[in-house]
C-alpha cells in the first residue's frame, strides 16, 4: 500500500481538465449492458481503471468477445450468456456487483459474484432480497447480504415493487431483471435516483416507460437490443474535486471539459453555487446524455449549507463537498444520508474521524453530521481503502498540507487524480512503512 503526502497551494490558479477519468457509472453499464445485444457495441473514452476492466472481464467470462485498444472497446456477444467456468470478480465495485446479480438473475446457468475485501463487506440484501421475491434463486454469506454469491440463474416472474431506498444500483438490478420476467413489471422509488440505466436501455430499443405515478414500466425483451454506439463522458463526481480547490482557493479558476451534464449527476454543483462559487453549464450534445463543460470559480468565502434533499444524487460527491464546508462561514448541516454508511468505506464515519484530525469540529448522528467552518490543519488521514474519501482530503490539503493512506484504492475510479492535481501542487507518493500499517 501508499500514502501521499499533498503540500499547501501556493497563490491561485487556474486548471483545465480535459483528461479527468471517464464516467465511471455509465463505463460499467456500457460492459454489463452490451450483453443484451447481439451485435457489435463500440465504446470509446471507457474507463481504464481496475473496476471497470473488472467488468469487461466478467462480460467476456459470460461469452463475449472483447477487443480494446487503450479506451476504444468492442463488445460483441456471441449467441446467449453463457456458464462461466470460475468466479465472476467485481473488485471494488458494488455497481458491477449489483448490476450483474440482476442481469444473471434471469439467465439460465450458475454464476458466483464476489470482490475485494471492502467489497465483500458491502450489504446486498437491498439486492438479493427484491430479486428472491420474484423468484431469483441467490445465496451467500449472511442470508445472501454478503459476497461471494451465488446465483442460480432462471425465468423470474414479473413484479411491482416499491424500493424502500433511492438507490440507482437497486433500481438498474431490478430493471435488468424486469428485462428477463415474464411479464410487464413495476418499479417506485422514492425520489428519482440516477437514471444512467433508463437513459441508456432506453437509447438501445428496450421498453421502459415512465407512468403517470412516477414508477418505471418495464417490458420483457422480445429481441436483443440495438448494440452501444457511445462516447463515455467524463467524471462529474471526478471533476468536483477540482471544482471544490477552485472553491476554497482565492482567485482560482476550474474548467471540467466534456462531461455528463445529467441533471441527478450534478447536484453537487448546485450546492457549491449555493455557497457562493460561481458555476456555470454550458451544453454540447445530448445523444444518451447532455453532455458539456462545467466552469467553476472562486468568488470569497464560502457560506454553510443544509443538504438534506436529493441525497441519492450527491453520494459520491459528499466527502469532497464536506472539505468545502470545513471552511465555510457558519455550521453545514447533512441529513437523510444514511446510505453513506454502505459505500466503500462507512463515509459518514470516515469523514468525521478525518475532519476531526484536521481539527475542524464536527457532530455526527446516524444520518449525517454538522460541520462547523474554520481552518482545516495538516495531518495524517486514514482513507478506509475509499477512493473518495482519499481524494477528497488530498484536496483539503491545499489549504496547509496533508498525508493520507492507503491510497491505492484511488486506481479503482480515477487513476490519473495525482497527476492532475500536481498541475496545481506538489505531491510525494511512497510506500506505507512498517510502522504506518501498526506493524
Amino acid at each position: 500500500m501508499k500514502k501521499a503526502s499533498v503540500s499547501k497551494v501556493n497563490g491561485s490558479f487556474e486548471l483545465v481538465c480535459d483528461d479527468l477519468a471517464s464516467d465511471k457509472s455509465i463505463s460499467h453499464r456500457c460492459a454489463i449492458f452490451s450483453l443484451l445485444s447481439d451485435q457489435e457495441s463500440k465504446i470509446s473514452n471507457f474507463l481504464i481503471a481496475e473496476d471497470t476492466l473488472d467488468s469487461l472481464k466478467i462480460a467476456s467470462m459470460l461469452g463475449a468477445r472483447v477487443q480494446r485498444d487503450k479506451d476504444e472497446v468492442l463488445i460483441t456477444p456471441i449467441n446467449e450468456i453463457k456458464e462461466p467456468d470460475d468466479i465472476l470478480y467485481c473488485g471494488n465495485a458494488g455497481t458491477g456487483m449489483r448490476l450483474y446479480c440482476g442481469l444473471l438473475a434471469g439467465v439460465e446457468g450458475s454464476f458466483v459474484l464476489s470482490g475485494d475485501k471492502y467489497l465483500n463487506s458491502r450489504p446486498m440484501k437491498r439486492v438479493t432480497n427484491p430479486l428472491r421475491q420474484i423468484g431469483a434463486k441467490v445465496d451467500g454469506r449472511d442470508d445472501g447480504n454478503l459476497a461471494p454469491l451465488h446465483i442460480r440463474g432462471q425465468k423470474l416472474e414479473s413484479f411491482d415493487y416499491t424500493s424502500p431506498i433511492d438507490s440507482a444500483q437497486v433500481k438498474s438490478a431490478m430493471i435488468l431483471a424486469g428485462l428477463k420476467a415474464n411479464g410487464k413489471s413495476l418499479y417506485k422509488e422514492p425520489s428519482l435516483s440516477r437514471d444512467h440505466t433508463e437513459r441508456m436501455l432506453k437509447g438501445m430499443g428496450a421498453d421502459i416507460k415512465k407512468t403517470e405515478d412516477g414508477a418505471i414500466e418495464i417490458s420483457p425483451l422480445k429481441s436483443p437490443l440495438k448494440p452501444l454506439n457511445i462516447r463515455v463522458p467524463a467524471d462529474p463526481s471526478s471533476g468536483f474535486f477540482f471544482a471544490v480547490a477552485a472553491a476554497i482557493t482565492p482567485d482560482a479558476k476550474v474548467i471540467i471539459k466534456d462531461t455528463t451534464l445529467n441533471p441527478t449527476r450534478i447536484e453537487a454543483f448546485n450546492i457549491l453555487k449555493e455557497m457562493g462559487a460561481e458555476v456555470e453549464f454550458i451544453e454540447k450534445e445530448n445523444i444518451y446524455e447532455p453532455i458539456g463543460d462545467i466552469i467553476v470559480s472562486h468568488t470569497g468565502k464560502l457560506k454553510s449549507v443544509r443538504v438534506d434533499k436529493n441525497i441519492a444524487w450527491l453520494i459520491d460527491e459528499l466527502p469532497a463537498l464536506s472539505i468545502a464546508m470545513a471552511v465555510a462561514d457558519g455550521i453545514s448541516q447533512v441529513r437523510n444520508a444514511k446510505e453513506l454508511r454502505v459505500k466503500e468505506s462507512d463515509r459518514i464515519s470516515s469523514v468525521v474521524k478525518g475532519l476531526r484530525n484536521c481539527q475542524i469540529e464536527v457532530k455526527e448522528y446516524e444520518d449525517g453530521y454538522d460541520i462547523v467552518g474554520g481552518s482545516i490543519k495538516k495531518s495524517t488521514i486514514n482513507s478506509y481503502g475509499d477512493h473518495r474519501v482519499a481524494m477528497s482530503f488530498a484536496i483539503g490539503g491545499l489549504i496547509d498540507g496533508m498525508e493520507i493512506e492507503d491510497i491505492d484504492c484511488i486506481n479503482t475510479s480515477f487513476p490519473n487524480f495525482f497527476e492532475i492535481l500536481s498541475k496545481i501542487t506538489n505531491i510525494t507518493v511512497q510506500p506505507l512503512s512498517s510502522s504506518d500499517m501498526g506493524i
